[in-house]
């Protein structure tokens, strides 16, 4: 009976080319977008206090799954992978480090754009000092929570052969687990990677929202400066909802369909078929953070408008110059 629910050569078939084309199409704007915004923030890294330390760390989570694609790219569009185990699965658990670290960040944004706008006395450069540590908690956080990803694929059960070494990432097949033991794991991916994640984002979009209706009404000159943070939490939860949201909400569909427990064969393709898609569309923060660094923060504006002198060294430049016309006066 599921032999009749679809054909695997054919999904197999399918898979491939959906996944090549997008990781195809991906690839050369996401390099690009992630290299110039670390280039942008390196350099503002220390000027500001708008976020920029995890922006930069988001940066990185992009760059290292985009500099992983072209093997992806390969695999799929040759079936084959002539790299060795080792490199396979290490591109296959960067994959959900690069979601999960991403989701981590795009968090840290919204929260702190949201509190410099509701309370901006409280942030110093002690407290800036501070989002070193909460980068490097939240990137030892989500190395060890994605672990179970590669650990609960068992490679060696494949068999012998000349095509056992060809088949790599998700084709790979599963450890024998028990159903309590992989219903907790959904749901802890569920609840920590996406639904928690989700509230404070919008959350944060919400409140800051109201504040600058308040800001608004009172007439406030900081309005412009609360319009740029609505527009970065705003751009971080639009980022949030197409790219993650989608993953996540067939991500236990896709365990049931995997598990035969859907005696629905027309719905059992359906997953088998739309999961991948999704997956696709949580590949494409890599390409879409970049866009939303460029539309919504003023770094990228001042860096890109003056390439060679950033501001506050010009600032410098000119205090200098001041004084050193003030002495050769006296």
């Amino acid at each position: 009976m599921n032999g009749s629910c679809h054909d695997v050569d054919d999904l197999k078939t399918y898979l491939h080319h959906i996944y090549a084309v997008v990781y195809s199409v991906i690839l050369a704007p996401g390099l690009l977008g992630n290299v110039l915004a670390i280039w942008v923030f390196r350099v503002y890294i220390k000027e500001t206090k708008k976020a920029v330390m995890f922006m930069m760390n988001l940066a990185v989570a992009d760059l290292l799954q985009v500099l992983s694609l072209p093997l992806r790219i390969y695999y799929y569009l040759n079936d084959t992978w002539p790299f060795g185990l080792p490199l396979c699965m290490f591109c296959f658990y960067l994959k959900y480090v690069n979601m999960y670290a991403s989701i981590y960040f795009l968090v840290c944004i919204s929260v702190r754009r949201c509190q410099l706008i509701k309370c901006p006395l409280r942030y110093d450069s002690s407290k800036r000092k501070g989002d070193a540590w909460v980068c490097g908690v939240g990137w030892l956080l989500v190395c060890l929570c994605c672990l179970p990803f590669p650990l609960l694929r068992n490679p060696s059960s494949e068999p012998t052969g000349s095509n056992s070494s060809m088949r790599c990432f998700s084709e790979l097949p599963l450890r024998t687990v028990s159903t309590p033991a992989v219903w907790a794991l959904l749901i802890a991916a569920e609840l920590l990677g996406f639904v928690i994640p989700l509230v404070l984002v919008l959350a944060c979009a919400l409140m800051t929202a109201g504040s600058l209706r308040r800001a608004t009404a009172r007439a406030t000159p900081d309005r412009g400066e609360r319009r740029k943070a609505l527009k970065m939490v705003l751009g971080c939860a639009a980022v949030f909802l197409v790219c993650f949201a989608p993953y996540h909400v067939t991500m236990p569909l896709d365990f049931l369909a995997k598990a035969n427990a859907l005696g629905d064969c027309y719905l059992r393709k359906l997953v088998l078929r739309s999961h991948p898609v999704m997956l696709c569309l949580a590949s494409l923060n890599c390409s879409l953070d970049p866009l939303m660094y460029y539309f919504t923060t003023n770094e990228f504006w001042r860096r890109l408008s003056k390439p060679d002198i950033p501001e506050g060294m010009t600032l410098n430049r000119r205090l200098s110059c001041i004084s050193g016309e003030q002495l050769d006066e006296d």
